[in-house]
């Protein structure tokens, strides 16, 4: 079940999924793309680091299927929207306005992962690829992987054209439910939905999907269509137990 917690007076988004991962809210925003000197964001960042007690890492996103894996003292990670967390000494965050956030977890193995998945990474199916490059390099099991998918963009308010919801479309065994409120050439996707059928796809089925949309909750998050090209973030946060 998703409730909101507070960290220093802050709210915060959390799941009874991972006890060990939260997201940000406009209230303790961590990241500014169109301002590199922003007080409140340090701030906010320091806050965060102390809550958690370990650094904060976090790549480049360039809304590609590129998938990392932190390691410790490297905090370089151009261009890349996949990041595995392996180690104990660091947090990881990706920041997102619309696009999908999905936490990975595997309590066995410890370790987990985050996602960033526009439409174009759900396209490439960025989440599976970071699955199989956990089960792969890192022995999980899909049975033990746990996921949350994070505020996002709704299908209601998500409009693509054709040609995106065909690519979304062509990603998962079952057609995507959309809607044509005005015209019949008009697409309406929920990204969070089709991420959760393509992790249930390759056998990841322990999922919740948060209730809260970017655009009909912008109280409470950023949206980059909403607010017209906002360059703040709201984030995903995962640390190791």
């Amino acid at each position: 079940m998703f409730y909101f917690d507070k960290i220093d007076g802050k709210k915060i988004l959390k799941s009874d999924f991972i006890d060990n991962a939260f997201f940000t809210t406009r209230e303790i925003c961590i990241c500014d793309k169109g301002e590199n000197d922003n007080s409140e964001v340090k701030n906010n960042i320091k806050i965060i680091e102390n809550y958690l007690g370990k650094n904060l890492v976090s790549p480049t996103q360039t809304h590609s299927v590129n998938i990392d894996t932190a390691i410790e003292n490297k905090f370089d990670y151009p261009d890349t929207d996949g990041l595995i967390l392996t180690n104990k000494s660091q947090a990881i965050f990706l920041n997102f306005a619309d696009c999908t956030p999905i936490i990975l977890y595997d309590k066995k193995q410890n370790i987990g992962a985050i996602s960033h998945a526009g439409w174009r990474g759900t396209a490439q199916k960025i989440t599976p690829k970071t699955v199989k490059k956990m089960v792969k390099e890192f022995n999980s099991n899909t049975k033990d992987i746990v996921a949350i998918i994070g505020p996002a963009i709704c299908g209601k308010c998500y409009e693509v054209g054709e040609d995106v919801y065909k690519q979304l479309s062509a990603t998962i065994a079952t057609p995507i439910p959309h809607t044509s409120p005005q015209e019949e050439r008009n697409f309406y996707v929920d990204l969070k939905e089709i991420n959760k059928i393509q992790l249930a796809e390759i056998g990841v089925e322990k999922v919740e999907v948060c209730p809260y949309c970017t655009c009909c909750d912008n109280d409470l998050f950023f949206s980059y269509r909403k607010e017209n090209g906002t360059t703040l973030r709201h984030s995903a946060i995962l640390k190791l137990l």
